[in-house]
């Protein structure tokens, strides 16, 4: 998968967090988690509720606090729904390109997005001020933001590398050992680390859309080391939380499971997801 864009340590050796995440003892999750499809729903204290029906488009995002979306319509309108609602925050946008997905802040009241060319812009959910510019970066595609609010990492419109944007200087960096890349699903608290896919067959790369599972792989955007989380089983994804864990998720019948890992890679708890989000993209985990 090629896309143009048109203009407008270690896991294992360690799962690095930051040292406070280290200290505080974390609250056991729930399982309360986002899931895309034709629709994003949150699912929580076993019920389900719709925060928005996109259908077919590809370009969404959940919210960390599990309470919004946000799309790219095919016409080039970034749109945010919360509550029933839905406000137009951004216009003149590409459209209909599923690898140019606009990701939100770690708070949830922000949403960055492609602009134009290598342009990433940021914008208030509220639509209460107009967007700006956060940076300069040739990785817009499936953008993450960093829980310290500083990082944001993406890949290529050549799936080929991986760059991360430092939102205090508007700079982007390319990550080492990067050849080829098929999605980035999150960065590490502190933006060292990223989720990422690599291909299995570089000659057949895809779309880009968000992949409903994918092999996850931990990459060192610096370093640019690369580990599988010591998980058994078939691994389907994995994301950060904002303290630093790592959730890994597995492949099951008739329910996948979610395995917590802590800044070192020891499992701390294991959850299953229900039966109905197995074969769903899964966006968001909630705390």
């Amino acid at each position: 998968m090629k896309i143009r864009i048109v203009a407008g340590v270690v896991l294992g050796l360690t799962l690095a967090a930051p040292a406070q995440a280290v200290a505080a003892a974390p609250q056991p999750l729930s399982g309360a988690a986002v899931y895309g499809g034709d629709r994003l729903d949150r699912y929580q204290d076993g019920a389900w509720h719709t925060l928005a029906r996109t259908g077919t488009l590809p370009q969404v995002a959940a919210s960390p606090d599990g309470k919004k979306a946000a799309w790219v319509t095919q016409g080039g309108r970034l749109q945010v729904r919360e509550g029933g609602r839905t406000v137009t925050l951004a216009s003149g946008l590409q459209g209909g390109t599923p690898c140019l997905t606009p990701v939100w802040s770690p708070d949830s009241t922000r949403v960055a997005y492609a602009g134009g060319g290598d342009a990433v812009m940021s914008v208030k959910a509220d639509a209460s001020a107009p967007p700006r510019k956060l940076g300069s970066s040739k990785g817009v595609c499936h953008l993450a933001w960093s829980a310290n609010g500083r990082y944001l990492a993406g890949y290529t419109g050549e799936a080929d590398a991986v760059y991360r944007l430092d939102a205090k200087t508007g700079k982007a960096v390319r990550a080492k050992g990067v050849k080829q890349v098929t999605h980035v699903q999150s960065l590490s608290p502190d933006g060292r680390r990223a989720v990422v896919e690599f291909p299995a067959d570089p000659d057949a790369l895809g779309d880009g859309s968000w992949p409903a599972a994918f092999k996850p792989v931990v990459l060192d955007l610096v370093t640019g080391r690369r580990q599988t989380p010591k998980v058994k089983g078939r691994l389907i994804g994995a994301s950060y939380l904002a303290d630093g864990r790592l959730v890994v998720r597995v492949a099951g019948s008739p329910a996948n499971t979610l395995v917590v890992l802590d800044a070192a890679g020891a499992e701390l708890q294991r959850l299953a997801e229900p039966a109905r989000a197995r074969n769903r993209a899964l966006l968001q985990v909630l705390p």
